[in-house]
């Protein structure tokens, strides 16, 4: 059983791994966005909201979908006073009850909470409140779903890896 949590965990991995690295490439293109508003703005006096929202949502897309990407590389925000002295094994029960208990629910949580928010969003096709805004607000709020699935997906990876772990520390242990 534990090579099948390994290969699972291996495989969902790979998969927020190579999606975080494609990810990544918003950020330069969000940089040039920004530094092209900069140049029109202070030396044409000209300026573009759809530009600026432009960058809103490639920050949003950037910051909620690369919430499974920051998971694995366990790059969220732990208070780890007692984490960091314990063992392998121990690290792992904390983050598979936590992944099992805390994450997973609040992702369920948040999906159902933001499910009406989006669907109403979606139904009359959300445009920008701004005149030469972008008509995609629909979309943007559609992120919100995108980071639950994000992250839900990892968090699954984590828990197997954890059960992998597991395994393999009491199959150990017995013999």
């Amino acid at each position: 059983m534990h090579g099948l949590f390994s290969k699972l965990h291996l495989a969902l991995s790979h998969g927020t791994e190579i999606f975080g690295k494609y990810l990544s490439w918003l950020t330069l293109i969000m940089t040039i966005l920004m530094f092209t508003l900069v140049v029109l703005r202070y030396t044409l006096n000209f300026n573009l909201i759809s530009l600026q929202e432009s960058v809103i949502y490639l920050h949003a897309a950037v910051f909620l979908l690369g919430t499974g990407y920051t998971l694995k590389a366990d790059g969220h925000v732990r208070v780890d006073i007692l984490y960091r002295a314990m063992k392998e094994h121990q690290k792992a029960w904390v983050n598979l009850l936590g992944s099992l208990f805390l994450l997973l629910p609040m992702m369920i949580f948040i999906g159902v909470v933001s499910w009406d928010y989006i669907a109403f969003s979606w139904s009359i096709l959300e445009k920008s409140q701004e005149a030469g805004g972008l008509p995609f607000v629909y979309l943007l709020k559609t992120l919100i779903l995108g980071m639950v699935f994000s992250i839900s997906i990892q968090g699954v990876a984590e828990i197997l890896r954890c059960a992998a772990l597991l395994e393999r520390h009491y199959s150990k242990e017995a013999n």
